[in-house]
């Protein structure tokens, strides 16, 4: 069995096996066991007693971190010439419709998030075997659909993250930087993780918070007691 080096001691002394920490002495530990010269992304998993595949059950939202992503999100948004000046105005970082759609075709994707609107949509219907993998289609439901694209583009600017439950039951999200305060970790985390429990689904049986983890990039997970965030 091959040692422990001086960070993994020190992270092992600081989180204890098992024990399940309130949302407030996670978002503080996060930033003690985080060892990466680099800085890495906070990310929340939350473990769901749901069954993503019956439709009724399907948990999906939309939440604006009140401080922010701590990254630069790239926006890419596809409109009429009517409201480009608008969307540039907004901050997004590219505006047009057919030059851009003709550079996915090719293969281009370099932007974190697509908005557009209602009647573009048709133009980005043969664009989803490019986009859905990727995590790039456009939808209604997480904001990224509308007719005010100036609106959205700034609310993504300013954190706004859409999230779903994935096939087994857990929603996973970056929700900050461990450059970030505790204090901002936790309010960033509260407002996601206090979103999620008001998401709980009329047809959801039993205990619908399973379990809380909040981690960095390559550090342990920190449990996080549920009930220290309703």
């Amino acid at each position: 069995m091959s040692k422990l080096t001086k960070n993994q001691k020190s992270v092992a002394e600081k989180v204890e096996a098992g024990k399940a920490y309130s949302l407030e002495e996670a978002a503080k530990l996060v930033k003690e066991i985080t060892t990466t010269k680099f800085d890495a992304s906070v990310d929340v998993d939350v473990r769901l007693g749901v069954d993503p595949r019956k439709a009724n059950q399907m948990v999906r939202g939309v939440v604006s971190l009140p401080n922010g992503t701590g990254k630069v999100t790239r926006v890419l948004c596809l409109c009429t010439p009517d409201q480009e000046a608008a969307a540039k105005e907004a901050g997004a970082d590219y505006v047009g419709l057919d030059e851009y759609v003709e550079k996915i075709k090719g293969g281009w994707t370099d932007v974190d998030v697509i908005i557009t609107m209602p009647s573009c949509m048709g133009k980005l219907g043969p664009l989803g075997r490019v986009l859905g993998p990727r995590g790039l289609m456009p939808n209604p439901k997480s904001g990224t659909v509308t007719m005010d694209v100036a609106k959205a583009v700034k609310e993504v600017k300013q954190g706004k993250i859409d999230f779903k439950v994935d096939k087994t039951g857990i929603i996973h999200t970056s929700i900050g930087k461990v450059s970030m305060t505790p204090e901002q970790i936790y309010g960033n985390a509260k407002e996601f993780i206090s979103t999620v429990i008001k998401l709980k689904p009329a047809a959801a049986k039993g205990t619908y918070i399973k379990s809380i983890f909040i981690s960095s990039t390559m550090s342990k997970g920190v449990k996080i007691d549920p009930k220290s965030v309703e």
